[in-house]
């Protein structure tokens, strides 16, 4: 597995400077995000000069490029805030094909207004599924276009909250570029650490076709984020499950402070060894 971070751990909107950073912490690749650049996370368009520099830096640092971000509210109540999100879609999913990036990360939202990343209990109605699916397939024909995958992430305040809502959603799909991008902190809420290893191992089995991009984030007992290596989930197993069951691809932190990361990356080294 190549270890990696996401690029907006490190401050800055030099791509050459954050990679560096990157590189310096002890990390191979990054989850890139085009903030990093200059530029919104979703842009309307991303410069011809933006996507040199980009690429130019991933080279003079060495720091390869695993996925870009591309996440907005796919299950917004309001269709227009879902428009304009895949509109920007379409944007980043061109700058991932010019920067030859494989991977553009995906949230599959919720019903609430204004945070893509927060519950509403509205989240579990069927019409929430059915707006998030409608915009799935929308999102897949893009990709298509490019050659390009989508990485979902179960997450407990989304709509996909497991990895079982994951397959399911994939077997609807019925395409080939929806995959699934696995973080074990993201798949319960409270949890102590042989519940967070059960819970986390049925993930992998449940997961393992569709993975194509692990995360690396903790949880304490209480429910509240950690840095990796300091809460309940146990990663040498995660990744020794993720090895069974044939994952090689990159292991990717986030939730941490910039000079947190050289500590972190020594832990998941540790780990993965």
């Amino acid at each position: 597995m190549r270890l990696g971070i996401f690029v907006k751990t490190f401050a800055g909107t030099d791509p050459a400077a954050v990679l560096a950073a990157a590189a310096a912490a002890g990390y191979e690749t990054t989850q890139f995000n085009l903030a990093c650049a200059g530029l919104a996370s979703m842009p309307d368009a991303v410069p011809a000069d933006v996507i040199a520099g980009i690429g130019a830096a991933s080279a003079s640092t060495g720091v390869s490029l695993a996925a870009l971000s591309g996440t907005y509210n796919m299950a917004h109540p309001d269709p227009a805030v879902r428009d304009d999100g895949l509109h920007r879609l379409a944007v980043v999913l061109g700058a991932a094909r010019a920067l030859d990036i494989p991977l553009v990360t995906l949230c599959t939202g919720t019903r609430h207004p204004t945070d893509q990343w927060a519950h509403h209990p509205d989240n579990s109605d069927a019409s929430a599924w059915g707006d998030m699916a409608a915009e799935m397939a929308k999102a897949l024909d893009l990709a298509e276009r490019q050659g390009v995958d989508l990485g979902i992430e179960p997450e407990q305040a989304n709509i996909v909250t497991s990895a079982a809502d994951a397959v399911r959603l994939a077997a609807e799909m019925g395409s080939p570029r929806l995959r699934v991008v696995l973080d074990p902190a993201n798949l319960f809420e409270a949890a102590g650490p042989d519940e967070a290893r059960r819970i986390v191992a049925k993930a992998v089995d449940e997961a393992a076709p569709l993975i194509a991009m692990a995360h690396a984030k903790d949880r304490y007992p209480d429910g509240r984020f950690a840095t990796a290596g300091r809460g309940v989930v146990d990663f040498p197993d995660f990744l020794r499950r993720l090895r069974a069951v044939g994952f090689d691809g990159p292991l990717v932190t986030h939730g941490l402070a910039a000079e947190e990361a050289g500590e972190v990356a020594a832990f998941l080294r540790g780990a993965l060894r």
